[in-house]
């Protein structure tokens, strides 16, 4: 679906459900946004929207996700067309996905985005590997232990492991 042709409110993007939290798929144009999102389903996660989603303000500070109605359902596999998938509803955002930069560090620092208005967890996801499972995993995690985590531990040398 190109942007033209989808009218109404929304960024953007395209998001996918895991576990009752929501992932925000951005990019640009042919950066993967919908293919990350079809692997993710094959993996067990719900489509939200696929190319526009509307994200609105929560009754607990956070970010709501969902489709634009005129588009629910829809996703456009590359090649084949249109597809009607099963839907999620409404979903908060637990994370975005960034597949336009990539990662430089192992362990990362929380990072963060302002989406409308709002501070997100982000992930710069450019160039990973297995990218729709790992991403699959973490929405399924209880907790996302940052890198002062591991402050003490030995990281190189003759250490314990």
């Amino acid at each position: 679906m190109s942007a033209a042709a989808v009218p109404g409110p929304g960024v953007h993007a395209s998001a996918v459900a895991v576990a009752g939290r929501g992932l925000l798929i951005t990019g640009a144009p042919g950066s993967g946004k919908t293919t990350l999102a079809l692997e993710m389903i094959a993996l067990g996660a719900v489509l939200v929207a696929d190319d526009r989603v509307q994200v609105t303000p929560g009754a607990a500070g956070g970010l709501i996700l969902s489709p634009p109605p005129n588009i629910a359902g829809l996703a456009e596999v590359r090649g084949f067309g249109l597809a009607r998938l099963q839907t999620s509803p409404p979903v908060p955002l637990a994370l975005v996905a960034d597949l336009d930069r990539a990662e430089p560090d192992r362990l990362p620092p929380i990072r963060e985005r302002v989406v409308s208005g709002i501070a997100c967890r982000v992930i710069l996801c450019k160039g990973k590997p297995g990218l729709a499972a790992a991403l699959t995993c973490l929405l399924q995690a209880r907790d996302w232990p940052g890198p002062e985590h591991f402050a003490g531990s030995r990281r190189s040398g003759g250490g314990q492991i």
